[in-house]
């Protein structure tokens, strides 16, 4: 590396200060620039909008009655629930309610794609400074910022989970590149303060986004097994393991409770038809024509990525550098490894990697490798302009590229400025809104489940082939509801004879009924999962609380646990750096 891509080692306070401000300007710039079409158009209506903006109306709507952290989501199935939080990394679904305290809700997506990419751009300029001069990382940061896959992710796919996940990436490589020993810097060295960087990185990126958290666990796997191989040394892969496990330890509160509690929910149903790896590999042709077209326009966006890395690795390496050029020989190396294994498993003939690597095929796309190819991208190009020869040249290209990537995306998109009115309607009138097909608890098919329903009828008499929806209530019965919220239920029922209370809730098994402080089972509906509770003869209290399972205690202590080991670590290489240098 250069002298000056060490400057933020050695150089004066005012001096990084400005970079930082020149490389935030940049981004945020940037990022401004690419939600302009929603100030004239609407929002982006890509194919996950609606996912995501109701999880954010529902956990808005549960702050609001006291409730911090949910599990439930209140309004999916048109008020019947489903366990969505439990499943679904939280901080995407956290951070963009908080957005809305501070702004409308039609432009909280404009305000989280301008924060989100706002910190990609930084991040990116992080990765390249330690790696490349000053005005190739401030490139970087420009170039990540509105990189085609994310530009994708925003115009087309609305997958803002994705988008927030993609954004830790130049973060979690530059730890990788560190925790490995294939960069190293001169600074001393702290490998406490490594392992906590690269775990709470990789921990960030589970917390964002599933699919891209399993693509960076390979992807990181294979530059610690490439650096162990190159540097014939265990080393590396010891680093692997420790890193690895308290990322997972730190993320666990999530990570336990969505493994242990697939279970309960059809989760199969995340690879149905459309969502299958065989049916989404480069210009992969179903009889779905509009799966057809999008796939052509992901599979040209990452043809472009293949060229354009490609291109830049070459020019990055055209001539034999010595070890403080730019393109350093081993980064250069993990980098086009990690290029390639991108590339590689995007095309078909690896479909037999997709069917035996654990958990592989649940990322679903095979395109959605771009999201790891954009970091030997951004790296290439960034080495490229660092050097004289090409800068001009690989500046134009890139450009050229993200300018015509967003044009053709902003005039081929949906575009909808009504999407959040008419979910906010939905969900004030008590209407709710479409589940979730792979978060259905086993035993319910949310199809057969009515949109609009009591939240509490009783029925008499009940036989497991009734149907609660057509059975007439008894005479002289009735029902009352004294508290519905999202994780707690209180009724009262009262009857001469015994009968069943059908409930606007699916049947899951994290919930606690009580009749009469005595615990019972729920019963359900067969082709509905709906919830049936019975209730004895005379006057009875009713009462269903979202319970917290065992898996949810101890992913909530092995992540406590490993965030206060952190904490330790940190002060303890703290303590004896300045100890050391006494």
């Amino acid at each position: 590396m250069t002298p000056d891509a060490d400057q933020p080692l050695t150089t004066a306070p005012p001096a990084a200060l400005r970079d930082w401000l020149l490389a935030l300007g940049l981004s945020l710039g940037i990022s401004l620039l690419i939600v302009a079409p929603f100030f004239w158009l609407g929002s982006a209506s890509g194919h996950d909008f609606e996912f995501h903006a109701t999880s954010w109306l529902d956990v808005a709507g549960q702050w609001k009655q006291g409730i911090l952290f949910p599990r439930w989501t209140q309004w999916a199935n048109h008020g019947f629930g489903e366990p969505r939080f439990l499943f679904y990394p939280p901080l995407s679904w956290m951070l963009a309610p908080v957005l809305s305290f501070f702004m409308p809700w039609d432009y909280v997506p404009v305000a989280f794609i301008v924060l989100v990419q706002t910190f990609a751009g930084l991040c990116a300029f992080i990765f390249a400074r330690r790696l490349l001069p000053r005005g190739a990382a401030l490139f970087a940061a420009a170039c990540y910022a509105a990189n085609p896959n994310a530009l994708l992710m925003i115009y087309f796919r609305s997958d803002y989970a994705e988008l927030l996940a993609s954004a830790f990436f130049p973060l979690l490589f530059l730890a990788a590149l560190r925790l490995a020993g294939i960069l190293e810097t001169r600074a001393p060295r702290r490998p406490a303060a490594n392992l906590v960087f690269f775990s709470a990185t990789f921990a960030a990126v589970w917390l964002s986004n599933a699919p891209a958290a399993v693509m960076a666990s390979y992807s990181v796997t294979l530059l610690f097994s490439w650096a162990a191989l190159t540097s014939k040394s265990w080393q590396p892969l010891v680093r692997a393991a420790a890193g690895l496990s308290w990322g997972f330890g730190l993320a666990a509160f999530y990570i336990v409770p969505a493994a242990f509690e697939q279970r309960w929910v059809n989760i199969s149903q995340a690879l149905s038809t459309g969502l299958l790896p065989s049916e989404n590999f480069l210009y992969t042709v179903i009889s779905d024509p509009e799966h057809t077209f999008f796939n052509y326009i992901a599979s040209t966006i990452a043809v472009a990525l293949i060229v354009f890395t490609g291109a830049g690795a070459l020019a990055a390496r055209r001539e034999d550098p010595p070890p403080t050029a730019p393109a350093h020989p081993k980064i250069w190396s993990a980098f086009l490894l990690l290029a390639t294994v991108a590339t590689v498993l995007m095309l078909r003939f690896t479909s037999i990697l997709w069917n035996i690597l654990p958990k592989l095929r649940f990322v679903q796309f095979p395109w959605r490798w771009m999201s790891i190819l954009t970091i030997p991208f951004l790296y290439f190009l960034a080495a490229t302009v660092a050097r004289r020869r090409f800068r001009w040249l690989c500046i134009a290209a890139t450009v050229a590229l993200l300018a015509s990537t967003g044009v053709y995306l902003v005039q081929h998109t949906w575009w909808d400025d009504e999407d959040f009115s008419t979910l906010r309607a939905a969900v004030d009138s008590g209407d709710g809104f479409d589940g979730t097909d792979e978060y259905d608890p086993i035993g319910d098919d949310h199809y057969n489940l009515p949109q609009k329903s009591a939240r509490g009828r009783l029925f008499f008499p009940f036989t497991e082939d009734a149907d609660a929806r057509t059975l007439q209530p008894p005479t002289n019965a009735k029902v009352s509801i004294d508290r519905w919220t999202p994780e707690e239920i209180i009724m009262h029922a009262q009857s001469t004879q015994p009968v069943f209370l059908a409930m606007r809730l699916l049947n899951y098994p994290a919930w606690q009924i009580e009749v009469n402080g005595a615990r019972v089972r729920a019963q359900h509906q067969e082709d509905s999962g709906q919830m049936i509770v019975p209730i004895p003869a005379g006057k009875s209290r009713i009462t269903v609380r979202f319970a917290r399972t065992p898996d949810r205690t101890l992913g909530a202590t092995l992540s406590i646990l490993n965030f206060l080991l952190g904490g330790f670590l940190l002060v303890r290489s703290r303590w004896t750096a300045r100890r050391d240098s006494l």
